[in-house]
C-alpha cells in the first residue's frame, strides 16, 4: 500500500539524492551513490530485528516484555496510555493494524494521512513507542557513561535509519516543567515487595523507568522520531557529483512512509540493550543460573538493611 519500485536509472548514481548519499561519497571519495545508499539502507536492520527477538526469549525467562506501536504519524495520533494492565489487551488490535497502532480510529487516520502524501508525490514519518515491563531495579549502570542504560537504548534507537530523535519518559517536556511537576514521588506498598519493584511504587512514570542510567523498577518508556522517507516523488533541488551542476535528486523508488517497519525496529533494538544489561548483572553459564543469581539479588535487596 505505501511502496512501490521503478527501474533504475544508473545515470542517477552521480546524483546526491538520498539521506546519505552526499556525506557518505565525499567521506569515501567516490561519486557513485550507489555504493553509499546500499551501505546505509535500512535493510542493515534485518539482523538487528533477528537479535532482539532472539533477546526477547531470553527477557521473558525473566518475566520482562517489550511493547512496541507507532503513537502518531502527522497529525493523527493514538492518544490512550500504555501500562503494565493494558498493553496485553493491545497487542491484538496492534497486530491487525497495517500502520502498527492498536487504536483502530487512529489507525484510520493515520493511514488517510500516509496516502495524502502519496497522492502529494511526499513521504511521511512519525513517533514510535516502545514500553518495557517487568524489569528489576538495578539494570545498568551510573558508574560509567557507557554502562548507563538509558545512554545505551538512546544510542541504539538513534542508530536505526532516519530516526532523529529520541525521549525517554517525559523526554524534551521535562524542560518545559518545573521540577515538582517532572520529579516522581516514591511510595513503598508491602503487597508489592515480591514484584521486581520490590515494593517501590511511584504515582508517576515521568522518568520512563530509567534513573541515574539504572531501571528504577517502573516500566521503561522510550519514544523515537523518524522523519520523512528522503527519496520523494516530486524530486528536490540537488547537484551532481561528477560536474558540480545543479539537477534534480534521483527517484529510484517510491516509499511513501516506513514508520510501522520502524517501529518493530525499535521495540527490538530497545529489547537487546536491555537483555545486554540483564547479562552483565546476572550473567552465567546458563539460563538457570542467571535465574539463580537474578533470585538471590532480589532477595538479598528485599532484606536491607539487614542483608
Amino acid at each position: 500500500m505505501f511502496g512501490s519500485r521503478i527501474k533504475l536509472d544508473k545515470a542517477l548514481v552521480a546524483r546526491a539524492k538520498r539521506h546519505a548519499d552526499l556525506a557518505g561519497s565525499i567521506k569515501y571519495l567516490t561519486t557513485d551513490c550507489r555504493e553509499i545508499l546500499e551501505r546505509a539502507s535500512a535493510r542493515e536492520t534485518a539482523p538487528r530485528v533477528a537479535a532482539g527477538a532472539l533477546a526477547r526469549c531470553l527477557l521473558r525467562e525473566f518475566g520482562i516484555e517489550v511493547f512496541g506501536f507507532v503513537r502518531a504519524v502527522g497529525r493523527a495520533s493514538f492518544d490512550l496510555q500504555v501500562t503494565a494492565d493494558n498493553w496485553r489487551s493491545l497487542q491484538p488490535a496492534r497486530d491487525a493494524s497495517e500502520v502498527y497502532c492498536p487504536d483502530p480510529q487512529a489507525d484510520s487516520a493515520m493511514r488517510a494521512f500516509i496516502n495524502d502524501q502519496k497522492n502529494a508525490k511526499d513521504t511521511a514519518g512519525g513517533i514510535v513507542e516502545a514500553h518495557v515491563f517487568g524489569c528489576p531495579i538495578g539494570l545498568g549502570s551510573c558508574m560509567t557513561w557507557d554502562g548507563r542504560l538509558d545512554s545505551r537504548i538512546a544510542a541504539a534507537v538513534i542508530a536505526i535509519q532516519a530516526f532523529k530523535g529520541v525521549e525517554i519518559g517525559l523526554g524534551f517536556e521535562c524542560a518545559r516543567r518545573p521540577g515538582s511537576q517532572v520529579h516522581d514521588e516514591i511510595a513503598f506498598d508491602p503487597s508489592q515487595s515480591n514484584s521486581p519493584n520490590l515494593g517501590f511504587t511511584r504515582s508517576t512514570n515521568n522518568a520512563g523507568g530509567l534513573e541515574g542510567g539504572m531501571t528504577n523498577g517502573q516500566p521503561i518508556v522510550v519514544r523515537g522520531a523518524m522523519k520523512p522517507i528522503s527519496t520523494l516523488g516530486t524530486p528536490l533541488k540537488s547537484v551532481d557529483l561528477n560536474t558540480k551542476q545543479s539537477s534534480e535528486a534521483g527517484w529510484e523508488r517510491s516509499d511513501i512512509s516506513a514508520i510501522s517497519a520502524a517501529s518493530v525496529i525499535m521495540e527490538n533494538v530497545v529489547a537487546f540493550e536491555v537483555a545486554r544489561a540483564l547479562v552483565e548483572k546476572f550473567g552465567g553459564d546458563s539460563i538457570g543460573e542467571m535465574l539463580q543469581n537474578y533470585q538471590m539479588y532480589l532477595n538479598s535487596a528485599r532484606k536491607l538493611p539487614n542483608c
